[in-house]
């Protein structure tokens, strides 16, 4: 039997508008919520990430998070 999909945390998120409309078309894809994309994706973080894209892609999203932050 599945198990019943219960939100029992909430935590404020700030994204970027690129992140925001991923969300939102990953999420209308799917036939999901956004909520539900959310919780889809990190439920499943490992099978869905490549771990060395990952840690490559990371790397370059610190180098620049100084000048995003500005």
């Amino acid at each position: 039997m599945p198990k019943r999909l219960r939100l029992t945390r909430r935590f404020p998120v700030a994204l970027t508008n690129d992140a925001y409309r991923a969300l939102c078309r990953l999420a209308e894809d799917a036939g999901l919520s956004t909520d539900e994309a959310l919780v889809f994706l990190f439920e499943n973080f490992g099978s869905v990430v490549h771990k060395e894209n990952l840690a490559v892609r990371l790397k370059l999203f610190q180098a620049e998070l100084s000048d995003r932050k500005a």
